[in-house]
């Protein structure tokens, strides 16, 4: 499992590197959402934390762009991520943003 280097973590989290490390180890996360970068034509997914749980995540691992305790604030997130997109490079493109 890979993450982002300036990884997005939401307010609710109080120590990212445990809960990348319960993800690494596919421990149960009840409360946590992952925010990934999509595979297909979409900027991102937001993921329940026990989807990485499935042998396919295992076999293909997201690259993790933000972490949060919850659905709701993982959309605030991607709407802060947008936002910065929008304002830095002028463009919507978010992972022209991200990687430039």
């Amino acid at each position: 499992m890979k993450f982002y280097k300036n990884l997005y973590v939401g307010e609710t989290i109080k120590n990212p590197n445990k809960v990348k490390w319960k993800l690494r180890l596919g421990s149960i996360q009840p409360m946590v959402y992952v925010i990934a970068l999509s595979k297909g034509r979409d900027q991102l997914d937001i993921y329940h934390s026990g989807f990485l749980r499935q042998k396919y995540y295992r076999k293909h691992p997201p690259y993790i762009i933000g972490i949060s305790g919850g659905y709701d604030e993982a959309v605030d997130i991607v709407v802060k991520i947008a936002q910065e997109a929008l304002q830095i490079s002028g463009s919507p493109d978010i992972k022209k943003f991200l990687f430039p």
